[in-house]
């Protein structure tokens, strides 16, 4: 196997900006889908719905399997091996001939794509301290924006003319060529890694990052913030297509926007890193998250302004999570340089494991309404910022005390 050179910053953040947005991609690419699969499977909503909670449940499992790995026999062998599989998958997704069948490929091809996940952070930690590594994530967020801003367009555009099989087809190269990236560019990082990978010491890395105050608060307060994301993400493909009658085109514009106001806040977010700690940026977007959540469910509760007073809320929350995202993870994982992945992995776990609860919820209780959807988001957002003020509490800056 090819041993690349250190890259420069630029194209190394491109390639695993590529990389990490292979979870966003096979989610985004995949929505506009979910109304038309219902017919092709003759299923409800709550039932196809399914293909995208499995997907999340495997994103939560498979990276506490692959942060392990990775601090023992460093990022790459495990990164390769997980793109492998998510490449794989997504052609056994193609073929799938029932909705079972495509419910469980999904989850391997998440148990896959999630490495990419987990062992980007790792990476960005092995070479950054954590003010520099929130800075670096709000770049990855530039590159990994793409992805919710294209593929929801482009899915319906290959939806409309080749069908929901020719999406996974596409991952299936996106997966190869990020392979082929990682296998080129992208070298080794762990230069240190660990000397034993038993499960009773893996347990107790595991126990000992559940005990820390800090790590969990603000891996929570994130993680509970990025599930009203999801719960957005698994809800949206109804709520606009069905309850807002808009075509699938117009959803895929409407969706990008507001993945586009995500990519603008981390570059806002870049910058006040510059003059203010990751922790109090975390705090405003939270507060922030939480007072926009709460005006969204208002306006759907009262059925008041129509599109644009639902859009507007909307908007505000989703990109508020530009802020929140990059803060949160490099807060977390500050204190843990030895176990990187490790803690990448137990982060990514909290984070997908409580997005795919959200998404579950919101497709069970699916009514023909926005009502669901918007009272998870608003949830989310109370709790994240009740978790980062009741846990982490007033603590130092995240510069302070690498935490």
């Amino acid at each position: 196997m090819p041993k690349p050179a250190m890259p420069s910053n630029r194209r190394w953040i491109l390639i695993l900006g590529a990389v990490i947005a292979i979870g966003p991609m096979a989610i985004d690419m995949y929505l506009p889908a979910l109304p038309g699969l219902q017919d092709y499977f003759l299923a409800d909503a709550s039932g196809v719905q399914l293909s995208l909670a499995s997907f999340f449940a495997g994103l939560a499992l498979g990276q506490l399997i692959y942060g392990p790995l990775s601090d023992r026999f460093g990022r790459r062998p495990p990164l390769l091996m997980g793109l492998a599989l998510f490449s794989i998958a997504s052609l056994g997704c193609a073929m799938a001939p029932n909705l079972p069948s495509l419910i469980t490929l999904r989850f391997i091809q998440a148990l896959g794509g999630c490495a990419g996940m987990v062992i980007t952070r790792a990476m960005v930690r092995d070479r950054f301290a954590p003010q520099e590594m929130a800075r670096i994530l709000s770049l990855l967020i530039l590159v990994l924006g793409v992805a919710p801003i294209l593929a929801p367009s482009l899915g319906s555009l290959v939806l409309q003319v080749a069908g929901w099989q020719s999406i996974f087809l596409i991952l299936t190269v996106y997966g190869l060529l990020c392979l082929l990236a990682v296998t080129w560019h992208i070298p080794e990082s762990n230069q240190a890694p660990t000397e034993s990978i038993r499960l009773g010491d893996i347990a107790q890395t595991y126990g000992r990052l559940l005990s820390h105050r800090r790590f969990m608060g603000y891996a929570l307060a994130g993680g509970v913030a990025q599930a009203g994301l999801f719960a957005y993400i698994s809800g949206s493909s109804f709520v606009f297509i069905e309850v807002f009658e808009l075509t699938p085109t117009a959803f895929g514009w409407l969706f990008g926007a507001n993945a586009f106001g995500l990519i603008l806040a981390s570059q806002i977010n870049r910058r006040a890193l510059e003059r203010y700690p990751a922790q109090r940026v975390l705090k405003r977007a939270l507060s922030a998250y939480c007072l926009s959540g709460l005006v969204l469910l208002i306006v759907t509760l009262s059925d008041t302004g129509g599109l644009i007073g639902f859009v507007v809320p909307l908007w505000l929350c989703i990109s508020s999570l530009g802020f929140s995202f990059p803060n949160s993870t490099a807060a977390a994982m500050a204190p843990f340089g030895d176990r990187a992945g490790t803690a990448s992995a137990l982060l990514g776990t909290l984070q997908f494991g409580i997005a795919g609860i959200a998404a579950t919820f919101s497709g069970y209780w699916y009514d023909g309404t926005a009502i669901p959807m918007t009272t998870i988001i608003a949830i989310c957002g109370c709790v994240s910022l009740s978790l980062l003020l009741g846990v982490v509490g007033k603590s130092r800056s995240v510069e302070g005390n690498q935490a």
